[in-house]
């Protein structure tokens, strides 16, 4: 799942940003998105008079994050499904030494049970 953060940070790592909830139109983005120009003398954030990105551009690319997210939820199913790396290599070792296929057969039908989909 992505947020507003996470797409601003994708537009620009190194964006200096305040965000108080999670807008879902313009007006909200205007009100709760804060772009920090720098410090005063006490440390405190001084905040720009206007948005580093539109809210069209940030929205954007929070879709594009999040498809790119949910195109990927094979890979996270499957980490889950995956035997642990300690029973993989037993199977793998019983594997060789009575020729069988036991660790290939698990792998084979973690990825059939969670297929990539389309990306």
């Amino acid at each position: 799942m992505t947020d507003i953060i996470s797409a601003i940070k994708a537009l620009d790592a190194n964006a200096q940003v305040v965000v108080n909830g999670e807008p879902s139109n313009q007006a909200e983005y205007e009100s709760q998105v804060k772009y920090i120009s720098g410090a005063d003398e006490n440390g405190s954030a001084i905040y720009k008079d206007t948005q580093d990105f539109t809210w069209s551009q940030v929205s954007a690319k929070k879709a594009e994050l999040q498809t790119e997210y949910d195109n990927k939820q094979y890979q996270r199913d499957r980490a889950s499904a995956y035997p642990s790396i300690q029973d993989q290599l037993d199977m793998q070792y019983w594997d060789s030494v009575n020729n069988t296929t036991t660790w290939k057969d698990a792998i084979t039908q973690v990825k059939s049970n969670n297929p990539k989909g389309s990306e």
